[in-house]
């Protein structure tokens, strides 16, 4: 079996072993007997049984090529049962790569909630393409996020199977057991094959923060996803498989902290979150700015991705509606005539950029704010729209969060494409 112990992931050049796990990429890593774990974007694990194998997820079809050719260096057989841990697109879009020339048609299983998110990709997919195109960096009008690698709806192989709460497989005399669990999605499932002891948990482990918090995306369940995680490490797993980052491989202890300390940081948001909506249900930014974030150590709880500040916004979406709090924010003037209004007050939107610059080196946060009105009071002002983009680069570099970083580059890509001579 090969060793890939997460204290060995960090490798020449990486700075923290958060860098190596969570953007760890390789395999095929033998996690057990006749299982195989390879992740290139995102990750899969490939069951050898003797009907053939059972793939756990099946990663993009950008990456699932070069998925696939590590797992046939391992194993020709075809595949007989793919199981989607959720459908986003760098799970449940790959499958066509893995399967061996003139095959049957695999089963494919899900949670049922599956088939309403593609038909909602189906109906929406410009709007998945823009918000992919900032989560990941560029501009809302990258035509690189409108390609047939990204296109968003219904995957080649959709489901032929669906389940609602848990499921037993049978295939090729190996048992495996599938568990729905709320998380990062609605139609989450992890697996568990007993007999090997190796556990697949989709997105429910990245390497990182969880992706409870995502801003631009639909509901999370961190109290739903605590759960499952507790539930996880009651099977006594002694490898893991993640959705993203490296595996870890023959250690048990390992396994169960990992389980563990991420249950207990999601329940720890959501409580302490709870704690001040209930003292008196005060707006939206205000509960933000009250919750004491918690922190850890471990590599597995880094914001290399989402962060915490994210996932108590996802808990008061859910309990407290889209209303922020603010009277004025109830039914809003339009925003492009406030920012008149306060360019105006100001001596004009260069004046407000001005200040923008003036607060940046000791108040970022503050200085973005005056910078947004400013562009949004001169839209078509070349000198403001460089001006707000300098910022937000600068801000962007300043953040720890995948997504922040990228959420905040996007928003200086946009402001330049405004005047590409700026």
């Amino acid at each position: 079996m090969d060793e890939n112990p997460a204290g060995q992931w960090l490798s020449e050049g990486q700075r923290d072993p958060q860098d190596a796990a969570f953007f760890w990429t390789g395999g095929p890593v033998e996690v057990a007997r006749d299982t195989w774990f390879t992740s290139l974007g995102s990750g899969v694990t490939a069951f050898a049984t003797r009907d053939g194998l059972v793939l756990v997820d099946s990663g993009t079809r950008l990456f699932a090529g070069e998925m696939a050719g590590h797992v046939r260096s391992r194993t020709g057989l075809p595949v007989h049962t793919a199981v989607y841990t959720h459908g986003h697109i760098d799970h449940a879009f790959g499958l066509d790569a893995f399967l061996a020339e003139g095959q049957t048609a695999p089963h494919v299983v899900a949670q049922e909630r599956m088939a309403e998110r593609f038909a909602r990709y189906a109906r929406s997919p410009r709007h998945n393409a823009v918000i992919n195109s900032r989560q990941f960096g560029g501009r809302s009008d990258d035509p690189t996020f409108e390609g047939p690698e990204l296109r968003f709806g219904f995957p080649a192989h959709e489901p032929t199977r669906y389940y609602r709460e848990s499921l037993e497989l049978d295939v090729g005399g190996t048992a495996f057991e599938l568990h729905a669990c709320r998380g990062e999605t609605d139609d989450h499932t992890w697996v568990f094959c007993p007999e090997r002891r190796v556990l697949c948990t989709g997105d429910l482990i990245i390497w990182g923060v969880p992706n409870a918090g995502n801003p631009q995306k639909a509901q999370r369940y961190p109290w739903d996803w605590a759960a499952g995680l507790r539930a996880m490490a009651r099977t006594g797993a002694a490898s893991l498989c993640p959705g993203h980052g490296g595996p870890v491989v023959d250690d048990e202890r390992l396994v169960r902290r990992i389980l563990l300390d991420t249950a207990s940081f999601l329940e720890d948001v959501v409580e302490r979150t709870l704690a001040v909506l209930e003292d008196g249900s005060p707006p939206h930014v205000d509960v933000v700015r009250r919750v004491k974030l918690p922190e850890s150590d471990a590599p597995w709880l880094q914001p290399v991705y989402d962060e915490a500040e994210f996932i108590v916004r996802n808990v008061i979406r859910y309990y407290g509606g889209w209303w922020s709090g603010r009277p004025s924010e109830l039914k809003p003037a339009p925003r492009a005539d406030v920012a008149g209004e306060l360019a105006a007050l100001s001596g004009g939107a260069g004046a407000l950029l001005a200040r923008a610059v003036e607060l940046a080196p000791r108040d970022l946060a503050l200085a973005c704010h005056l910078a947004d009105y400013a562009l949004e009071a001169a839209p078509d002002d070349a000198v403001v729209a460089a001006g707000v983009a300098a910022l937000y680069t600068e801000r962007g570099t300043r953040e720890t969060g995948l997504m922040a970083t990228n959420l905040y580059r996007s928003a200086a890509a946009e402001a330049l494409a405004r005047h590409p001579s700026a």
